[in-house]
């Protein structure tokens, strides 16, 4: 097997929950090795939705596979020079974390530089570095709310976030690229720097499209529930024994939907002709495939859609998703032990296949301070000096 591409590289994750964690996670996979630093007793992000008998959560499996874990309290003096030991043997620190707390913490910008000139320090805040809103805190369904995706998503008196965490996820993914970018440049130059992302930033950038229109168009668009609004059909229709979605863009696929629904004189309706009429008249569109879905099972939209190429997909249960023939013939999901699970985690690898460079799970998500004294040892730390640090309650 060929050595990852971030084999040698040392990156210290002070993250929490997604964005940070997340990032750390993709570097992890593709060979670096990623040390999590978290409370004594196990930090927050640790325990949410648990599943297994100590409490550990569902998001802490996918979050920190593939990492190494260290209890360290960076405010006890103790603890923060093994904050600056660590920083020492680092390459990238990770740490979504406020800007105040980072000072506190010692692990500014300046203050990690000060030990490490050439490091990289990848971090994100909630609403960005500048601005009224730069000191408060924030979630992603914060983000989702401020960028407009909350207020076009569902009925007009009833706006709805997505349950899903696409925030968060897509400021660790911008995170990464930027970790990414900031290691080639050291490459390059021997010159570390800061990469800073933020939940806002992310949330405005995935919903520019949207922004885009309404700066240049005045569109002033209000939601229309499932119902797209550029094109037609693009909604959730009821079929005789569950749901589906479809969605179709473009001359070619709307014309060979008129044709599957039995519609030609359609083709030639100038409501019709263009997306964006098909849009306005997307009421219309959705009435006549609710009538044609409403006679068949999921299974026999499915496959009249699919022969006809049109873009489509059941909507399904979490179950369901997990047991869906696609599903399994992606394999991303691998089943993954932990000390208290029922049974083990199915546990999804960066869904990237890369003909030389495949990263994948190669080991399960630390316990609490699992290798607190291995990287202690790596540290130069005898047993005498690692029972002093708990005596001192640094770790």
């Amino acid at each position: 097997m060929n050595a990852l591409p971030l084999n040698g590289v040392r990156v210290l994750d002070f993250g929490r929950f997604i964005a940070g964690p997340y990032c750390a996670a993709l570097l992890a996979e593709y060979g670096a090795d990623v040390i999590r630093i978290e409370k004594r007793t196990g930090s927050e992000d640790r325990f949410t939705t648990p599943v297994t008998s100590g409490g550990e959560g569902a998001l802490f499996m996918q979050m920190n596979r593939n990492k190494r874990s260290i209890t360290l309290d960076p405010m006890n003096p103790a603890g923060r020079e093994v904050v600056r030991k660590l920083v020492a043997s680092a390459d990238v620190v990770v740490a979504n974390l406020p800007p105040q707390t980072l000072a506190a913490m010692g692990l500014d910008y300046d203050s990690l530089r000060a030990i490490k000139p050439d490091i990289i320090l990848t971090t994100s805040s909630a609403f960005g570095p500048t601005g009224p809103m730069s000191s408060f805190v924030g979630f992603d369904g914060v983000a989702q709310a401020m960028c407009g995706s909350v207020y076009m998503t569902g009925e007009p008196d009833q706006p709805y976030r997505a349950q899903i965490n696409w925030v968060d996820f897509g400021t660790a993914l911008h995170n990464a690229l930027g970790t990414m970018v900031a290691l080639m440049e050291r490459g390059k130059s021997g010159r570390g720097q800061k990469v800073e992302g933020s939940l806002l930033g992310t949330a405005l950038s995935l919903n520019n499209g949207v922004l885009i229109e309404q700066a240049v168009a005045r569109a002033d668009r209000v939601p229309t529930g499932n119902r797209g609004q550029t094109s037609a059909p693009v909604d959730v229709f009821r079929t005789r024994d569950g749901w589906i979605l479809c969605q179709v863009v473009g001359r070619p696929l709307y014309e060979r939907w008129a044709k599957l629904m039995g519609e030609p004189s359609w083709l030639e309706d100038p409501r019709f002709d263009t997306d964006e009429s098909r849009g306005i008249h997307g009421e219309l569109i959705s009435e006549r495939m609710s009538r044609w879905c409403a006679e068949r099972s999921n299974d026999e939209v499915m496959a009249a859609l699919g022969a006809a190429k049109i873009p489509c997909g059941p909507v399904l249960t979490p179950q369901q998703a997990l047991d869906h023939p696609q599903t399994e013939a992606l394999g991303f999901y691998q089943p993954v032990d932990y000390p208290g699970l029922p049974r083990p985690a199915p546990v999804s690898a960066v869904p990237l296949n890369l003909s030389i460079s495949q990263g994948g799970i190669r080991h399960r998500a630390p316990m609490v301070g699992e290798h607190t004294e291995q990287v202690l040892q790596e540290l130069g730390y005898d047993g005498s000096a690692i029972a002093s640090l708990r005596e001192q309650k640094a770790i």
